[in-house]
């Protein structure tokens, strides 16, 4: 009885088999293509492609550099080891200007850490992927990883501002289809909530500027530079500003500042 029964279940499985595969054999053609972008689109944004596109092009020498720190990666023994094999891979493919990939070790260095500082470089380095990629499939792929390295760093110290001003960050950078405002209202409810933060003042003016908005760029940027009278990123943001207002002579005076210049 019971080998009668096992027959069945194995005839039904046999049977719904049949009928999925057949009903999948007869999608229409426009269906399948849109399957098989999607299956291409997952291959695209996994650090293996990314990794085999890379290498694809390397010099020998920069080729033989990284195959040694694979190897000593390889040979690690302890996490502190391979901690600072995966540092050293993160370091070699940053310099050879792939922060995609860079980020990827970072990553894996905040894997193994599980500080927040470690996920706050490994968000800077993807930051730093999304604001120089061209493509949408690798700015898609730094996008999502910021975004989690962000919210790890702030689930590990909620009280420093500077990983909620990233993640904010993130999304203007790349903003949601269904929420393109979200960076921006972000940093809004943070300046709300820290009126004197200039890193806030900072990033809602470089928006202003973005957008033309240049007099409320301006009105942000002397506030901060008044709180922060040095602040580099104020000083070369309010060059910008007067610059693209009209306000050369400032423009110039401020452009001084921010190269480290010395004005009369």
């Amino acid at each position: 009885m019971m080998q009668s029964k096992q027959w069945i279940a194995i005839a039904v499985a046999a049977l719904l088999f049949l009928v999925i595969y057949g009903l999948l054999d007869r999608l229409p053609p426009e269906r399948q293509a849109i399957n098989e972008q999607r299956a291409l689109a997952v291959e695209a944004t996994d650090i293996n492609a990314l990794l085999q596109e890379a290498r694809a092009d390397l010099p020998p020498l920069v080729e033989a550099d990284l195959t040694a720190l694979e190897v000593r990666l390889e040979e690690a023994s302890t996490d502190s080891a391979r901690v600072e094999a995966f540092k050293a891979l993160s370091s070699r493919w940053y310099r050879q200007g792939n922060p995609a990939i860079a980020g990827y070790y970072a990553q894996e260095v905040a894997e193994l850490q599980e500080t927040d500082e470690a996920w706050g470089i490994a968000g800077s380095t993807y930051v730093i992927c999304l604001q120089r990629a061209e493509r949408a499939k690798v700015r898609a792929y730094c996008t999502q990883r910021a975004v989690s390295a962000f919210e790890k760093a702030i689930s590990l110290n909620p009280e420093q501002l500077d990983y909620r001003i990233n993640l904010a960050l993130v999304y203007t950078e790349n903003p949601p289809e269904d929420n393109p405002m979200k960076g921006v209202l972000m940093l809004r409810t943070l300046n709300q909530a820290h009126p004197e933060n200039v890193s806030v003042m900072n990033q809602l003016a470089r928006l202003a500027i973005r957008t033309g908005q240049y007099e409320k760029a301006l009105e942000r940027l002397q506030r901060a530079e008044e709180l922060q009278p040095d602040n580099r990123s104020t000083l070369c943001l309010l060059a910008e500003a007067y610059r693209a207002s009209g306000q050369s002579e400032r423009a110039t005076a401020y452009a001084k500042r921010c190269s480290g210049e010395q004005t009369n």
